[in-house]
Formats: C-alpha cells, structure tokens, sequence
C-alpha cells in the first residue's frame, strides 16, 4: 500500500478497510447472512462508495484480488517461465504487509469454504490465466496458446492452489514461504 500520491493511499485505505469489515462481519454473522449495508455501516462509507469498490458482495473474495503477481510478473527478469513465476510470487508477497496477507488468507479461506465462491472463484481465473499466459508467451517468443506455456502455468497454478488449500486448513502454516518452497521444488523438476 506504499507508494502513490495521496488519492491513491486513501482509495487503498478505503478497499483494505471494506475488505477488512466485510471478513469481521463475515467471521461473526457468516458470509450468506452479511450484507452489502452492514458491510458499508461497519467501513463507515456508503453503499454507493461499496459498489465503486467492489461491483458484488462476491467480489470480496474473488482471484482478482493479487494484482501484486501480475505486476511482479512485469518486473521479473528474463528467464524460464517457471523461475520467472517463482519469482513473481516471491515479489508479489514481499511487496504486502503481514496484514495484507494475513487478509488475502481470510479471503481465501471464505473462497474455499463458501461453495458458490469456489465457482465464482473457477469462473474468473480464466483472465487471470490468460493475462499470466501473454506474459510468459511475450518473454519466451510464442504464442499465448502454445501448449507448453499451458503446461507450465498449470503446474505452477496447481501447485499454488494445493497450498492454499492446505493453507485454509493450517492457519499457522507460513504460506509464501511454503509456496516459494514448492515452486523451487517444481522448478527443480520434482525431484524426489
């Protein structure tokens, strides 16, 4: 949240405070029982100033929520795409607050515990994948639909999602330094 002149910081602060509301209120009253108003009422905003944040309750919890890997991707240097996203993913959590993290993982808990965020969650990846997948083709000089960009943001998304499963389950479990762990691994060509 670093960065950016003074609009910036304070749309920041007004998103993390929406976002932060919603999972207490979510914690305590259940995501279907929450509303729009008592998120709102909670972040001291109106639900007008809600929906110019988020379009849907549903977006709270939602893929699009780690714009941090996709601009880390950008900034990677060259290399094999598989080192190229270990990379992104270590500078997309380098550059969130413990708080940050500790608030994607709330999220990501709801996503894997509410099933109609599982689905929602299943229905938006494709843009995430296909934003990843003309990163990577650009970088390696192929197209976007080369198989092997396929293959490869499959296994390292695989590999990731595992994680935060298992991450949902474990609380305490350090998940960026886990998700580095296994993408080494997945890099080294899983090797036993």
């Amino acid at each position: 949240m670093s960065g950016g002149g003074l609009r910036e910081r304070k749309k920041a602060r007004t998103r993390e405070t929406i976002l932060r509301e919603a999972f207490r209120l979510f914690g305590e009253r259940g995501y279907h029982a929450t509303t729009i108003d008592q998120i709102a009422e909670a972040a001291e905003i109106s639900p007008a100033t809600f929906f110019r944040y988020f379009p849907t309750k549903e977006h709270l919890v939602t893929l699009d929520h780690f714009p941090p890997l996709v601009q880390a991707l950008r900034g990677q240097p060259p290399g094999e795409p598989v080192a190229t996203l270990r990379g992104a993913f270590r500078a997309a959590f380098a550059s969130l607050t413990d708080e940050e993290i500790a608030a994607a993982h709330a999220r990501e808990v709801f996503a894997v515990t509410v099933p109609e965020l599982l689905v929602a969650n299943l229905r938006r990846s494709p843009e995430m994948l296909r934003e990843i997948a003309g990163i990577l083709a650009d970088r390696a000089g192929c197209d976007a639909d080369d198989p092997r960009i396929r293959n490869i943001i499959g296994a390292v998304i695989g590999v990731v999602v595992m994680l935060w499963l298992q991450w949902a389950q474990d609380p305490a479990m350090d998940g960026p330094a886990e998700i580095d762990r296994a993408l080494a691994h997945l890099e080294s060509g899983l090797r036993l």
